[in-house]
C-alpha cells in the first residue's frame, strides 16, 4: 500500500499537468501512486503521462466526460486509489517541496485526525488577480489559526457559513473515512470541494498545519469567471439544505450563529 494516492483530474492542460506531476513525483520520504483521470474524451493527456514514463503514474480516461464537473472525475479516479492517504490535486496546481512528508508525520502523530490541510500560496501571470487571491488566502490563514481553538466545530462552521478556508488540493485525508462520506457531490456546480471537506471535518476531525500546502495557480477557471457569484450562491444553498437534512435544524441554526459570532 502506498502512503498517498494522488488523484489528478485533467482536461487539455498538458503543460500544467506535467508540472503538477513533477511536483508529486519529487516528493521525498513517502511512497506515492498517481492516478491521472483524463476528462477529455479524446484522451489528450495520455501523451503527457507516457512522456513521464514513471511506474507510479497510471492513466485513466473518464468514460463519461463531465463537461467541467471535477467532482465526478475525482470520484471516478478514487475507485482505483489504494493509498492510506488521499490527495486530490488539480492539474494546474503544484505540491510544495517536502509537503507529503510533513503531512504523513501529522497523521502519524494524530491518529484521531482524518483531514490535514495547510496554507495556500497563489501564483500566476496576472499580477492583480494573484495579489487579490493572496490577500484572500492570507485572511483565510488567520481565520484557520483562530479555528484551531474550537476544533472541528470551528472549522465546520467556517466552511459551511463563511468564505472558504481551503481549496481541494490544500487538504489530504485518510482513505478509511471515504466510505462514510460517499465521495464528492457531483450535483453541485461549484464548491464541491468545500462541501466534501466540510462533511469530512464535521465527522472525522481536522488538523491545520501552518506551512504551505499548495501552490495554487490563478488563471482561467470556473472559479474565476464573472458569472460565478450566483452559481456559488446556489451551491451554498444546496450545502445548507443537505446539512439541515443530515444534522437537524437545531444544530444548523446553532452552527450558523456560532459562525457569525466567533470571528472565524
Amino acid at each position: 500500500m502506498p502512503d498517498i494516492s494522488v488523484v489528478i483530474p485533467t482536461c487539455r492542460r498538458p503543460a500544467e499537468l506535467a508540472e503538477a506531476l513533477a511536483s508529486v513525483l519529487r516528493q521525498e520520504g513517502v511512497t506515492v501512486e498517481v492516478i491521472v483521470v483524463d476528462d477529455d474524451g479524446a484522451g489528450s493527456a495520455r501523451a503527457v503521462v507516457e512522456a513521464v514514463a514513471d511506474p507510479r503514474v497510471s492513466y485513466r480516461v473518464n468514460p463519461q466526460p463531465s463537461g467541467g464537473r471535477p467532482a465526478a472525475v475525482r470520484n471516478f479516479g478514487l475507485r482505483s486509489a489504494t493509498g492510506a492517504l488521499i490527495h486530490f490535486l488539480d492539474d494546474d496546481d503544484i505540491v510544495p517541496e517536502d509537503h507529503y512528508r510533513a503531512v504523513k508525520a501529522v497523521f502519524a502523530d494524530h491518529p484521531e485526525t482524518s483531514v490535514v490541510f495547510g496554507r495556500i500560496e497563489p501564483f500566476g501571470r496576472d499580477a492583480a488577480a494573484v495579489a487579490a487571491e493572496r490577500a484572500y488566502f492570507a485572511a483565510a490563514h488567520r481565520r484557520a489559526l483562530r479555528c484551531r481553538r474550537f476544533g472541528r466545530l470551528g472549522f465546520s462552521a467556517a466552511l459551511v457559513f463563511r468564505p472558504t478556508l481551503l481549496v481541494c488540493g490544500a487538504a489530504v485525508l485518510r482513505r478509511a473515512c471515504l466510505p462514510a462520506l460517499g465521495g464528492f457531490d457531483a450535483q453541485l456546480p461549484l464548491m464541491e470541494d468545500v462541501d466534501f471537506y466540510a462533511r469530512a471535518i464535521r465527522r472525522f476531525g481536522v488538523r491545520f498545519i501552518d506551512r504551505p500546502a499548495l501552490h495554487y495557480r490563478i488563471g482561467p477557471s470556473l472559479m474565476h469567471r464573472p458569472e460565478r457569484a450566483p452559481v456559488i450562491d446556489q451551491s451554498y444553498a444546496a450545502m445548507h439544505r443537505a446539512y439541515r437534512a443530515r444534522h437537524g435544524l437545531i444544530e444548523f441554526a446553532l452552527l450558523k450563529l456560532f459562525a457569525r459570532t466567533a470571528r472565524i
